[in-house]
């Protein structure tokens, strides 16, 4: 009889410790931009023939970008335009076709499924996309695939908010 018990007890811990726990999803809280007074305090000792805005320098042409952006976020807002964009890429880009939010139902559709509401285009650089048969993609936080169009962005896979 003790063998029995001490069996199921034995076996009552093995399940309460292999159990999986669920911790309800954080929400993300919107970032505000922080000034910083040092900087502020730097740029108004500058000397008064120094410019301090962007419009009194000349235009430059836009560094090639070696990192990741968001280019359309999950609300359809244009978050990097076309400035900051490769200029071969921001030639083809038309954000009247592209600038489309999610539908409520989609955006809770990804929120029930994944707990989070990814940008719906995204810039990439070339040598860090992989390459497959169907085309060039990207994988975003290790959920989301993103293919790549005509216009030289990635664009969210369908499957995921339909």
């Amino acid at each position: 009889m003790i063998k029995v018990v001490s069996f199921l007890l034995l076996g009552m811990i093995v399940l309460a410790s292999c159990s999986k726990k669920t911790h309800p999803a954080a929400s993300t809280p919107v970032r505000q931009p922080v000034k910083n007074p040092s900087i502020e305090r730097k740029i108004s000792e500058l000397p008064s023939d120094v410019p301090t805005n962007a419009a009194a320098t000349p235009a430059m042409p836009a560094p090639p970008a070696s990192a990741p952006m968001i280019v359309i976020d999950e609300t359809g807002r244009v978050i990097n335009g076309r400035e900051k964009l490769p200029s071969d890429i921001s030639a083809r880009v038309d954000y009247t076709k592209i600038a489309r939010g999610y539908t409520p139902v989609q955006r809770q559709n990804l929120i029930n499924r994944f707990k989070i509401v990814p940008p719906r285009v995204i810039f990439v650089p070339d040598q860090l996309a992989s390459k497959n048969a169907k085309g060039s993609y990207v994988i975003y936080k290790k959920k989301f695939w993103y293919w790549k169009k005509a216009d030289g962005l990635f664009h969210i896979d369908e499957t995921y908010y339909q």
